[in-house]
């Protein structure tokens, strides 16, 4: 190896070290200067604007949740733009931006194809676009000033607030923090009221109209494909009434024949009582995990602010990654599964 490359690596690894020291002493002293606080954690968004009056639909407010799904759709848009951008040069091998998402589109086409054959192109599309949506909704709670840059509002009652200090101004709007009560009356900063903030941004995911929403399209989606796949056959399924029909054409009734009947009708009950669960799992699962999330965030930026959260941010990482995954592979392997007959399965089964 060079001298010249060993000097450059030594140079980038000093270089590393000392910013790394620097964002912890900036830390400490942001610490000293602001304590850290537990915002007020809540189910449902909040509202930042509103209400609004709209044809047709009556009074509708902005909540925090739906301006982050402008912002995760506003992401997914600059992607899409870069991509196209990259696919335009004459370059054989995409880098940057483009070349990131040509490797994870190709795993997740190859993983679809591998499970669905040739279904494939019919499928990838929307597993493809629910990973992508799901993925920049989790992950955007990691960006600085979400869940916590927000109006400022007055709290009454039983409710915990803080005093607010007042930082400075941008025209006539104060731009202010809240600091603990103590704090902020040695510091005579209290002007005798507590406050709340309201995010302007608050992660989608922990928003259940989001995780709804999601799960009711991947159901949704998958009757049709499986009405596309199967024709009106696909609904055999769910009502499953052939073999009662069958049974009175029949001269001599036996117990079975009786009983077999009743029970395809049952598992056709059970079978669309599963369709239903499906909206129930897919929700939960993705609301639960990205909200422990972030109350997770929360507590241990208040309680041990300094460097702690670095780790917690890149387990958050770790966990949108998966649950990404996990909802779009769930989508997959239930669609694919919809473009298979119920007699396909009993042909199979007889085969082995």
């Amino acid at each position: 190896m060079a001298k010249s490359e060993q000097k450059t690596k030594r140079r980038r690894f000093g270089f590393h070290r000392w910013l790394i020291i620097l964002l912890i002493v900036v830390n400490i002293l942001l610490v000293r200067v602001y304590s850290p606080i537990l915002p007020h954690i809540q189910v449902p968004a909040e509202n930042v604007a509103g209400p609004f009056q709209i044809p047709l639909l009556g009074e509708m407010y902005l909540t925090n949740t739906l301006i982050a799904s402008f912002l995760g759709a506003l992401l997914l848009i600059l992607l899409a733009i870069s991509v196209r951008r990259g696919l335009r040069k004459d370059s054989m091998i995409l880098t940057g931006v483009a070349g990131l998402v040509e490797v994870v589109m190709e795993a997740l086409y190859n993983l679809t194809e591998s499970t669905a054959g040739k279904h494939a192109r019919r499928i990838f599309p929307w597993v493809a676009t629910i990973v992508l949506v799901v993925l920049l909704a989790n992950w955007l709670e990691l960006i600085p000033g979400v869940d916590s840059v927000g109006w400022l509002h007055e709290v009454h009652g039983e409710t915990e607030g803080y005093a607010a200090q007042e930082l400075f101004r941008l025209g006539d709007m104060p731009v202010s923090t809240i600091t603990p009560v103590d704090a902020a009356a040695e510091g005579d900063h209290s002007d005798g009221h507590l406050y709340g903030v309201i995010p302007f941004v608050r992660v989608a995911s922990t928003d259940l109209n989001f995780t709804v929403a999601l799960a009711l399209v991947s159901v949704l989606v998958t009757q049709v494909i499986g009405v596309q796949s199967q024709g009106l056959g696909y609904f055999k399924k769910f009502i499953n009434v052939g073999g009662s029909i069958k049974m009175w054409a029949k001269e001599n009734l036996g117990p079975f024949d009786f009983i077999m009947p009743l029970l395809d009708i049952f598992v056709g009950f059970l079978e669309l009582v599963a369709e239903i669960a499906k909206i129930l799992s897919f929700s939960f699962r993705l609301f639960g995990n990205i909200f422990a999330g972030s109350v997770l965030l929360f507590v241990l930026g208040s309680m041990i602010p300094i460097f702690l959260q670095t780790g917690i941010g890149l387990f958050e990482l770790f966990v949108g990654l998966i649950q990404a995954l996990v909802f779009g592979m769930l989508t997959m392997v239930f669609m694919t599964m919809a473009t298979q007959s119920h007699d396909e399965h009993e042909e199979g089964a007889a085969a082995h």
